[in-house]
């Protein structure tokens, strides 16, 4: 399995207060912002990327709050069919979402939830 990149998934209460700390304070840059959403980036190594959802969230997304983090891949029909063959707990199936991200939400033995995604 190739995977292109790995985000920690950091859940807030207060959105405002993340951006402030995250952009303000280390001086990442929002590279996504969404009601209750913010997928952040750093200007010297833009693969270098985080995202930070809060309970507004659920209103365009109920699912991202749920997971520690986001594992792009190559191929994620491929990495759907090895997490089904290995039994682990597929938490969320495989849906192409309307913004263009195709994920599933996988179940990891230390009862972790990960957000596998190709973008589609």
């Amino acid at each position: 399995m190739t995977i292109r990149r790995i985000m920690p998934n950091v859940v807030t209460r207060d959105i405002e207060e993340s951006r402030s700390f995250y952009s303000g304070f280390l001086g990442m840059d929002v590279r996504m912002d969404e009601p209750g959403f913010l997928m952040l980036a750093s200007p010297a190594n833009p693969t270098a990327q985080m995202t930070v959802v809060s309970p507004a969230a659920d209103s365009w997304d109920p699912h991202t709050s749920r997971s520690a983090l986001a594992v792009e891949v190559e191929d994620v029909d491929a990495a759907h069919a090895a997490a089904e063959r290995r039994g682990y707990p597929v938490v969320y199936p495989l849906t192409t979402e309307p913004w263009g991200i195709r994920r599933f939400f996988v179940q990891a033995p230390d009862g972790s939830v990960i957000n596998v995604h190709s973008h589609a």
